[in-house]
């Protein structure tokens, strides 16, 4: 079967997680915890490879955000809260599973998942609102 995607909400999808995600990672919300907890300090970010670091991002945010697109076309999400169901459904099925074992045997903090991992939970549900309702 081919998706016929709405590649305009694929994109805004996308923008959606970068969003999310810089506002998450900013000093207004867990910047300064993550900081703490894995060691860093903004002195360490290496500005020339930064650009880098979010060009991949946002490629990754694009197939995130048709991957997510594709889910929805085949739960047959129409409506936001169709669209934040199937997102929670992915996340926990996908993030949270494939996540808790690396830091488990990685023995990474919880609050170091939860940080991480709630970033995706708010963007994937954001995304699948947004998505869902444009299909």
């Amino acid at each position: 079967m081919i998706l016929h995607a709405n590649l305009l909400a694929v994109l805004v999808g996308a923008i959606i997680n970068m969003i999310v995600g810089s506002a998450w990672y900013s000093p207004f919300l867990f910047s300064k915890q993550w900081m703490k907890i894995t060691g860093r300090k903004m002195t360490d970010i290496n500005k020339k490879a930064a650009n880098k670091m979010y060009a991949i991002t946002f490629i990754t945010s694009l197939v995130l955000s048709y991957v997510l697109a594709h889910f929805l076309f085949y739960t047959n999400a129409h409506t936001a809260v169709d669209g934040v169901k199937t997102a929670l459904w992915l996340w926990i099925g996908v993030v949270a599973t494939t996540q808790i074992p690396n830091y488990l045997f990685e023995e990474r903090p919880l609050k170091l998942f939860l940080i991480n991992a709630g970033c995706y939970l708010v963007s994937l549900s954001i995304m699948g609102a947004v998505l869902a309702s444009w299909a």
